[in-house]
């Protein structure tokens, strides 16, 4: 039995087209829960997304709850984890072709449609796929790679205080993105005189800024 032992048998590896991939099989019943969000938790950590962990933990929760509920508590299941680009795609495999529905609007407060109403909210997208074993009900949530939230955390800490040495406020009429920009344009501009001064030559460190960005887009 899954997790009798506190733990799942997570499978890694790779699909037929070389992408990375991590099964969970588990049954579904609440004290499996824990072990498939620890399980998530581990795996976004070696992919170099922890950032988007709690939202991957609560959309795998909630699928895995439809299944104990619509299915049948102790059903098989596989949760199935894979990066692709700037998206996760969370699919949770089950042995009943029926489909789910979200409630109306109006009904949201139903037991049974607040789960995918919590799912398709917080997914790019989402759906439903049918197979002679059964069906998957999959979603895709956008995530950023690690490194590139820790550099963009660094730049609001810098824009931050630099934005006070400009005097540059932002007024009420004026949006605050655009007030960033403007600080960022000028930031990488005084860099680059700053650089020119200490001897450096400021094209040959826009090239490689630029590769770093592009290999974090990369990521």
């Amino acid at each position: 039995m899954a997790g009798e032992k506190g733990s799942l048998a997570v499978a890694f590896g790779r699909d037929s087209g070389g992408a990375l991939r991590c099964v969970l099989p588990f049954e579904a019943v609440p004290g499996e829960f824990r072990l498939l969000r620890r399980a998530v938790r581990s795996t976004l950590g070696q992919w170099g997304v922890l950032s988007a962990t709690d939202e991957v933990e609560l959309v795998v929760t909630e699928l895995a709850t439809n299944v104990m509920k619509h299915v049948g508590e102790g059903a098989s299941a596989t949760l199935v984890l894979e990066p692709r680009g700037s998206r996760l795609r969370v699919e949770l495999h089950d042995g009943s072709s029926v489909v789910p529905k979200r409630e109306g609007v109006a009904d949201c407060e139903l037991e049974c449609g607040r789960g995918l109403h919590l799912v398709a909210a917080m997914s790019v997208d989402w759906g439903t796929s049918l197979s002679g074993a059964g069906k998957a009900v999959w979603c895709e949530l956008s995530v950023v790679a690690d490194a590139v939230c820790a550099r963009a955390q660094r730049a609001r800490t810098v824009l931050g205080g630099y934005r006070e040495l400009l005097g540059a406020a932002v007024p009420f009429h004026v949006a605050r993105s655009r007030v960033n920009q403007e600080a960022a344009v000028t930031l990488i501009a005084d860099l680059l005189v700053w650089l020119t001064l200490q001897g450096s030559d400021p094209d040959e460190a826009l090239c490689r800024a630029q590769q770093l960005y592009e290999a974090d887009e990369a990521a």
